[in-house]
C-alpha cells in the first residue's frame, strides 16, 4: 500500500489533526449553533455535509485544481466573495430566528436536517481559506517527487476526516446536552445568538481579507 505515509509521518500528520479538529471556525460555529438551535441531528448532518466539502477540497488539491483557482484572481475573488456572503447570511439568520428548543413535527425536523446538510457543505466549499489550507497542509506530508503523491493525498485527506469526527461529533454532542438547561435560560441563549452571529460576521470579514499569495 505505497499511498500510506511513513509511520512518523502519519503520527504527526495525526496530531496536527487534532489540534486542528478543536480549533474553532466557521464549519465548527455553525456545527454549534444548529445543534442548539434544531438538535443534535441537525448539528452532525452539519459535520456530514462539512466532511463532504472536505473530500471536494483533498481531491481538488490531489488532482491540482485547487491551485489553478487560486492562481487566478477573478476566480478567488468570486469564491471568497461567495463565502463571505453566505457568512453574512447565516449570521442574519442566527439573530433574526435564535434559537428555540420546542418540539417539531417529523417532516420539520427532516427539512431541518437537510437545511443544515446543505449549510455545512456551502460553508466549507465556498471558504477560500479552506482550499488555501489544504494547499499548503496536506503537501507538507509528502514529497514533489514522489510518485505515489496523488494516491497519499488522497489518503491524507480521508484520514483527516476520520481522526477528526471524533472530535468534532464529541463538540457537537455535549452543545446537544446543554439544550435543557439553555432553554431554562433564554436570555443566555439570546446572547448566544448573538455571539455566534458577531463570530459568522468576524469569519465573513476575515474570508474577504484572504488574500491568495
Amino acid at each position: 500500500m505505497n499511498f500510506i505515509p511513513s509511520l512518523p509521518t502519519l503520527l504527526a500528520f495525526t496530531a496536527a489533526c487534532l489540534l486542528l479538529a478543536a480549533t474553532p471556525g466557521p464549519d465548527m460555529t455553525l456545527s454549534i449553533s444548529r445543534a442548539l438551535r434544531d438538535g443534535k441531528a441537525a448539528g452532525l448532518a452539519v459535520l456530514l455535509g462539512t466532511n463532504l466539502g472536505i473530500m471536494v477540497h483533498t481531491m481538488l488539491v490531489a488532482f491540482g485544481v485547487s491551485a489553478l483557482i487560486v492562481a487566478s484572481p477573478t476566480a478567488f475573488l468570486i469564491l471568497k466573495s461567495g463565502g463571505a456572503a453566505y457568512l453574512a447570511w447565516l449570521a442574519f439568520q442566527a439573530v433574526r430566528k435564535g434559537s428555540k428548543f420546542v418540539a417539531k413535527a417529523e417532516t420539520g425536523a427532516k427539512g431541518s436536517v437537510k437545511s443544515a446538510f446543505f449549510n455545512g457543505i456551502w460553508v466549507n466549499l465556498l471558504n477560500p481559506k479552506v482550499i488555501i489550507f489544504f494547499m499548503t497542509f496536506l503537501p507538507q506530508f509528502v514529497t514533489a517527487h514522489d510518485p505515489n503523491v496523488t494516491g497519499k493525498l488522497l489518503f491524507l485527506g480521508g484520514w483527516f476526516m476520520l481522526v477528526s469526527l471524533p472530535v468534532t461529533i464529541a463538540i457537537v454532542l455535549a452543545a446537544h446536552e446543554l439544550a435543557n438547561w439553555l432553554q431554562a435560560n433564554p436570555k443566555i441563549l439570546r446572547g448566544m445568538d448573538y455571539t455566534f452571529a458577531g463570530v459568522f460576521s468576524v469569519f465573513a470579514a476575515k474570508i474577504l481579507m484572504t488574500q491568495a499569495r
